[in-house]
């Protein structure tokens, strides 16, 4: 693994933070490791990190407001929260100020390092689509800075901001369900809530766009009880 794949580790229990970075280490990743939320924000605005990892319960500045600052400057950098509360409330509060996932303590660390896989890998992922202008499905392709989308044979359809923001979402999670929740914090950043409708409407006017046969898609789904998928065509 490449030593470029950082990760930011925020715990103020020595034994615990000792026990994790020394496990991340042993998998390969680059770990700055600190004791509070103070410390923290100052290094993530001097480095670049692929993960952060966050404990609730942090003095002086909990958890929480260290995630709600972050992505007020970086809405992409994943964050896992760590907590020794399993409540829901909790869960939602995370949510909320930009979490992508959480783990209770105590937790068994090679559960963590699966978690941390999959999340940098997501990261990788975003970087890589944030290098392209562009993005081509079937006969039409996706200009994502300039809001359009253009058919093959020239005709242009103009793009909404939200739309645009959604299709780049879905499309750099291919393959994978992605939440109401990471909806809601990616495209609407919490300002406002849409019903599950508004984002049925955005799916369906994307089946207008791409689909062959709009009754039976193949490339926007909708998963029921999860969320939304998109998926190329085989």
């Amino acid at each position: 693994m490449s030593q470029k794949l950082r990760i930011l580790l925020v715990e103020d229990e020595d034994h615990l933070l000792d026990a994790i970075k020394l496990n991340l280490e042993l998998e390969g990743y680059k770990v700055h490791a600190v004791k509070d939320g103070k410390t923290a924000l100052k290094i993530f605005k001097e480095e670049r990190f692929n993960l952060v990892i966050l404990d609730v319960m942090l003095p002086e500045m909990d958890g929480f407001q260290v995630c709600e600052t972050i992505r007020l400057e970086n809405t992409e950098v994943p964050i896992l929260f760590l907590t020794a509360k399993n409540t829901s409330e909790d869960r939602v509060m995370g949510l909320k100020k930009g979490a992508d996932d959480y783990l209770v303590k105590p937790f068994n660390l090679e559960e963590l390092i699966l978690r941390v896989g999959i999340l940098v890998k997501r990261s990788l992922k975003s970087d890589d689509l944030k290098e392209l202008n562009s993005y081509k499905i079937g006969d039409k392709t996706i200009y994502f800075n300039s809001f359009e989308l253009k058919q093959d044979d020239g005709t242009v359809v103009p793009l909404t901001k939200k739309e645009t923001m959604l299709l780049k979402l879905l499309i750099e999670r291919k393959n994978e369900a992605v939440s109401r929740e990471q909806i809601l914090e990616t495209v609407w950043n919490y300002d406002v809530y849409p019903s599950t409708r508004t984002i049925d409407n955005f799916i369906l006017t994307f089946r207008k766009y791409f689909e062959p046969d709009q009754k039976n898609p193949i490339y926007f789904h909708s998963i029921r009880g999860v969320g939304y998928k998109f998926t190329e065509a085989n």
